[in-house]
Parts: structure tokens; C-alpha cells; sequence
């Protein structure tokens, strides 16, 4: 089953931006959604990651299986790509 990818961004997020870019870059097709837009991601967001707004908030869905990353190291969501790419995380 293919993972699709959401990204829960805001417009003055530098972190954001940065993963943003990176997909870009990796040409990975995700959809993404402005909290500071959409009242619905802005609830989701601040309800899965307990209270708070942060962003980026990376949701890959496979099915009823999720994997939710929030505010990424490089190296985390290299290792949630690689997940979802089907490729063993690296150590």
C-alpha cells in the first residue's frame, strides 16, 4: 500500500520552509495544509501534538496505519522517509 504524505505547515515557520524545500528537492508528492488557513488542521494539529501549534507536523498515512512526525530533526524525517519508502531506517 502507498504512503501519502500531509504537511500541516505555518507561513512564518523557518522549520517549515526548510522541510517544505526538502520534499521539493526529493520530489515527494505530499499535500499540504496552512494551519493559519484551515481551522480544521489547525485543531488537528494542535490536538496531536497536545495542546500546541507546531509545525511542520508530517502525517504519512498508509491505510488505517499512521505515522505522525512533528517539528523533525533532519535525520528524523530522513528516517520517517525512509520508513515509508519501504527501506529499513539507517543507525
Amino acid at each position: 500500500m502507498a504512503w501519502q504524505l500531509t504537511l500541516y505547515s505555518a507561513a512564518d515557520c523557518d522549520d517549515t520552509a526548510q522541510t517544505r524545500a526538502l520534499l521539493h528537492e526529493r520530489q515527494i508528492v505530499f499535500h499540504e495544509h496552512s494551519i493559519d488557513h484551515d481551522p480544521v488542521a489547525e485543531q488537528f494539529v494542535v490536538f496531536i501534538n497536545g495542546g500546541y501549534r507546531s509545525t511542520p507536523t508530517l502525517v504519512f498515512a498508509a491505510g488505517r496505519f499512521k505515522l505522525v512526525v512533528t517539528e523533525p530533526t533532519e535525520a528524523e524525517l530522513e528516517t520517517a522517509l525512509q520508513i515509508a519508502a519501504g527501506l529499513p531506517p539507517a543507525h
